[in-house]
């Protein structure tokens, strides 16, 4: 996927902010499912935080087509968005590389301290948690 400089500044630094993502997966009937989730950016890729027994990983186990949109209404004009669409990757070890994607993810949202608070601690260790990627193949601004 060949996108402009300009463009690509644009979605690097929007999706710098920690604001909530909608994530669209549909079964393998074709029903969507849309969800907010937590998200970070790295550049080239989406990393989406989940539980394995969540209906977005088993409608991704069926079809991995995924679509994201991050975006703020503004008025008028004023509204940014970016959307992303692709195949999901379902990342589910090593347990090193998950933690450290979580805990980056989740601090995006909580903060340092935050992160340390008992419920995020717990979600981390879970052994259900697990990363979605999405390294777009369309993207719309």
């Amino acid at each position: 996927m060949e996108i402009s400089k300009e463009k690509k500044q644009f979605i690097d630094t929007f999706l710098e902010e920690p604001l909530l993502a909608r994530l669209a997966t549909a079964d393998r009937s074709g029903q969507p499912h849309v969800i907010p989730v937590w998200y970070g950016w790295d550049g080239e890729s989406m990393w989406v935080s989940s539980y394995s027994n969540t209906r977005k990983v088993s409608d991704l186990e069926e079809n991995p087509k995924i679509a994201i949109v991050i975006d703020i209404a503004g008025e008028k004009i004023d509204t940014k968005a970016v959307i992303l669409e692709g195949q999901a990757e379902l990342v589910k070890e090593p347990p090193e590389f998950l933690r450290k994607q979580i805990i980056w993810i989740y601090k995006r949202y909580l903060g340092e301290e935050g992160v340390l608070d008992k419920d995020p601690q717990e979600w981390i260790t879970d052994p259900h948690n697990m990363l979605i990627k999405l390294t777009p193949e369309k993207v719309i601004t």
